[in-house]
């Protein structure tokens, strides 16, 4: 916030106004000061976040000009006309980017007063998460849902009617409930910070202690921490630049429902996004040059996801690897390699999605200015304190060699502050680490798999319950998937779990929680659970470790 006056008696303030999504809430702010006396200029950028007011302090204040900017709904004023407003150039602590592991580091910066500030490019603030990731596509999931039970039904006694879908409504949905979302959950939350200052730009090092913003402001801090994210890795194959391609943080803005899409990628975000648009009507294909979808897991939870898929009718095609993309008037022609290695041509009507994994966001950085560590693939390397090899520099979220989950960037934002500036010593630990993708059925896991647990060389014990063991599923006629237990024979003690199961993502925070706390397989037969519940599939699978439970009663133990 910068104040001057000049030789006529007025003065002229300019304010950082966060909460603007386009060039119309710049003229809405503007409308608020039309015939306010004292007010001889008034210009709002949405571009730049910020309002540039030319007043006579004789008539109005700054401050007035400041309250009826914060008297609005939707619109901050950051700063609030504290030094770090003032032209500071100096923090104790710079954060560069923002997202959750980003807002996590300035809530628990303003615990500790530390000035600080924020510098965030790319997508809006809120980061991946609440913009482009988990919170459009799991609106998106369950609005596909409501749509598959309304025609899909496992009780013969049911005959469902259908549903009519207006998809361009369920988009628009989605698009109020993200930027509600946005204000509620972060910039809401900083609004009265009294030590924060937050502005869009590009943020490269100069040096371990300066960083330019946009090539022209340089700001220095005692220590930083960047928190840049990650956007999708986009190969590179002949044509694909040059057909108007779309990632998930396109498609989900797309109002007009595509007549069929293909997507580039069978990780966890294309199966979530194939599933959904699926059920929203949307004619889908994957294309995946290994030989199953979600590859990171066991052959199982491959097979049993790929199954549900094909059934909804799903066009799955592992081992082929596109070469080559060219237009054909509105048709995009595939050239792909087959799994025997020979040629074909795929014709999409549609939109190619590429979801072929995510890259860091560190190009931009400069980081070969301070020396700054990355991997192969251009993630910054951090130990399990956040530290990166620059000691003044931290580093959290996805933009490191760390999982990508927006609870765990939020956790590692909390740590590197924490370390910074309190000699925490404090460590991440992932090995109990809860995780699941919203599929139908979902899959869940935390801890080792067995393949991770042969190569550790940890000697272990596999049980494998199928849901067609469980009375809840029996009763709800659907016992698609399994539980997995995977416990080390020495000392009985639960080191993984993997889950198949409709909601079985609710299951995974218990099974995490046993890993943690070193819960032994025998404690977990022997509890207590509410009979017909997804849960009790827990305690049957603890007790397939000695003894076969489609012998048992419902009730034996």
């Amino acid at each position: 916030m910068q104040e001057n006056k000049n030789n006529s008696q007025l003065s002229t303030v300019t304010l950082d106004i966060q909460g603007m999504t386009c060039d119309h809430c710049a003229v809405s702010i503007e409308k608020k000061f039309e015939g306010k006396k004292g007010i001889a200029g008034k210009k709002v950028s949405y571009g730049k976040s910020k309002g540039e007011f030319t007043f006579d302090p004789s008539i109005i204040s700054k401050q007035n000009i400041i309250d009826t900017i914060n008297s609005t709904k939707s619109y901050r004023v950051v700063g609030n006309g504290n030094e770090n407003g003032t032209g500071k150039k100096h923090f104790d602590l710079i954060i560069i980017g923002g997202g959750s592991a980003a807002f996590s580091a300035a809530i628990k910066a303003e615990e500790l007063g530390l000035s600080t500030l924020m510098v965030n490019a790319g997508l809006p603030f809120g980061g991946t998460c609440v913009n482009v990731g988990c919170v459009p596509s799991k609106t998106l999931i369950r609005s596909a849902e409501t749509v598959y039970h309304a025609t899909h039904s496992n009780f013969d006694g049911i005959k469902p009617k259908g549903a009519d879908v207006d998809f361009t409504k369920v988009i628009k949905d989605k698009k109020n409930l993200v930027a509600t979302l946005q204000q509620k959950k972060y910039l809401d939350v900083v609004s009265d910070f009294e030590n924060l200052k937050m502005i869009d730009g590009w943020a490269e090092f100069l040096d371990t202690k300066t960083i330019l913003v946009n090539g022209n402001d340089k700001y220095t801090a005692l220590k930083f921490i960047i928190a840049t994210g990650s956007t999708t890795n986009v190969p590179e194959i002949e044509g694909l630049k040059n057909i108007g391609y779309l990632t998930n943080a396109t498609l989900f803005d797309l109002e007009e429902k595509p007549e069929s899409i293909t997507i580039m990628g069978a990780g966890y975000i294309g199966l979530e996004i194939a599933m959904a648009y699926n059920r929203l009507g949307v004619k889908v294909r994957i294309i995946e040059f290994t030989d199953r979808v979600l590859r990171t897991q066991t052959p199982d939870i491959s097979e049993e996801l790929e199954r549900q898929m094909r059934s909804e009718g799903i066009e799955i095609l592992p081992n082929f690897r596109a070469v080559k993309f060219e237009k054909s008037g509105n048709d995009t022609i595939i050239h792909c390699k087959c799994p025997d290695g020979s040629m074909t041509k795929l014709t999409e009507p549609g939109r190619i999605v590429v979801v072929s994994g995510i890259t860091a966001n560190t190009k931009r950085l400069g980081s070969k200015n301070i020396g700054l560590k990355l991997t192969e693939k251009g993630s910054i390397v951090v130990n399990e304190k956040m530290e990166t090899n620059v000691p003044n520099i931290y580093a959290a979220g996805d933009v490191t060699n760390t999982p990508s989950f927006v609870y765990t960037a939020a956790h590692e934002g909390k740590v590197a502050v924490e370390n910074a500036f309190m000699g925490a010593e404090k460590k991440v630990d992932y090995t109990s680490l809860p995780w699941v993708v919203f599929t139908d059925p979902q899959i869940a896991g935390a801890g080792l798999d067995e393949v991770q647990a042969e190569v550790q060389g940890i000697p272990f014990e596999v049980s494998k319950l199928p849901l067609s063991e469980v009375p809840r599923s029996i009763a709800a006629r659907d016992t698609r998937g399994f539980i997995k237990l995977i416990r080390n024979t020495e000392t009985d003690k639960l080191i993984g779990a993997r889950v198949v199961a409709p909601e079985g993502g609710e299951l995974i925070q218990q099974l995490s929680m046993a890993i943690k706390y070193g819960i032994t397989v025998k404690e977990l037969a022997q509890g207590l659970y509410p009979y017909l519940t997804l849960g009790e599939g827990i305690k049957l699978a603890a007790i397939t470790f000695g003894k076969d439970v489609s012998k048992l009663s419902c009730c034996a133990s």
